[in-house]
């Protein structure tokens, strides 16, 4: 099985490209969903997210305010990194198990992380997929669709790698800057690829 991360930036395509895969019929897990686990409410992460960040990130019923935490982890660098040793151990071991069970007709299967680079696993997978587009195109989709500030917009994505540095460190790129037909086309052919790369490691 080729193990295949796919990753990107802010407001770059990812979702569409996921939902595109798995309508080929290629296996995913998303890191977003998984992440979203590791806070359930009565989960050991809220409890040492409340213990690192305080009761303002504690929501009504038990959950994590996501919204609250984001302010507060997006604007102080060293409270990313204690968020990301909380949630990340959980994440990334869910995900090595389900490569370890899942089948695959195409020969590969594809997760669904975005903050790849940034939390140094890229070495974990067999090839990495980096969706991306234009910075500015970055801030006008996430404002569009998360109703953000441009200033929220901005901090958020000076928390990623910048999204040229990632291009470069890919095995396989689809941009998101055209239509959609555009993208399903390139899509297809990163399909096509990785399947052709998975039949060659099985002879």
């Amino acid at each position: 099985m080729v193990r295949v991360a796919l990753t990107g930036g802010l407001a770059t395509g990812k979702s569409h490209v996921i939902r595109a895969l798995a309508a080929r019929g290629i296996p995913t897990i998303d890191a977003d969903v998984l992440a979203r686990e590791a806070l359930a409410p009565g989960s050991a992460g809220v409890e040492a997210v409340v213990r690192r960040f305080g009761d303002a990130v504690r929501a009504p019923g038990g959950a994590i305010d996501r919204r609250a935490l984001a302010r507060v982890v997006f604007g102080d660098a060293e409270a990313r990194r204690d968020l990301e040793a909380i949630v990340h151990p959980y994440v990334y071991a869910r995900i090595a198990d389900w490569f370890r069970t899942v089948e695959s007709p195409a020969g590969f299967a594809v997760a669904d992380i975005p903050l790849l680079f940034e939390t140094g696993r890229e070495r974990d997978f067999d090839r990495v997929v980096v969706v991306a587009c234009a910075p500015e195109r970055q801030v006008e989709r996430a404002m569009a669709r998360d109703g953000l500030a441009e200033a929220d917009v901005r901090a958020r994505l000076a928390a990623q790698w910048p999204i040229g540095e990632k291009v470069a460190k890919a095995d396989h790129v689809i941009l998101t800057d055209g239509t959609f037909a555009e993208t399903d086309a390139q899509i297809d052919r990163v399909v096509e690829a990785l399947g052709e790369e998975a039949r060659r490691g099985r002879q």
